[in-house]
């Protein structure tokens, strides 16, 4: 099963406080956490976002598009990293981000949601849809 994890944004993470002897511990802390993941063969990719001042969205209305500068509001409705990890089930999962240390300088959260599998589409997914999907797939994993 593939979840991705969701490293929630924070104040203190939108506004891209300079670093500090607390910031380094928490990187070490965290560079230690990741390799666990890694050997543990969980970790399949992950990394921090920068703060939404550098972002922008795209809002879609019938044919038209619109272009959204950041910074966005509300910190803790926003994502500051994430990581996408492969277990075998939510509780495994959970399991994992209890092990995480603490990813902001003050409280923060997780949030862990499953990937869709081409399997929970049931009878909507043709065996021409499947078979491309696998295609786009395999080329992703060559590169």
């Amino acid at each position: 099963m593939r979840v991705m994890v969701f490293v929630k944004a924070t104040e203190d993470s939108e506004t891209g406080p300079p670093p500090t002897e607390e910031m380094t511990a928490m990187f070490e802390a965290m560079g230690k956490f990741n390799e666990e993941l890694v050997n543990a063969g969980i970790m399949v990719d992950g990394d921090g976002l920068k703060p939404t001042s550098h972002a922008k969205r795209i809002a879609f209305s019938g044919p038209d598009r619109k272009v959204i500068d950041g910074p966005f509001p509300n910190p803790n409705e926003l994502v500051a990293g994430y990581w996408i990890w492969n277990v075998k089930d939510m509780d495994e999962a959970v399991s994992w981000a209890k092990r995480c240390p603490n990813p902001m300088p003050g409280p923060s959260e997780l949030e862990i949601r499953p990937f869709y599998e081409i399997a929970d589409f049931g009878e909507a997914v043709t065996p021409e849809i499947a078979a491309h999907e696998q295609k786009l797939r395999d080329k992703l994993s060559k590169e």
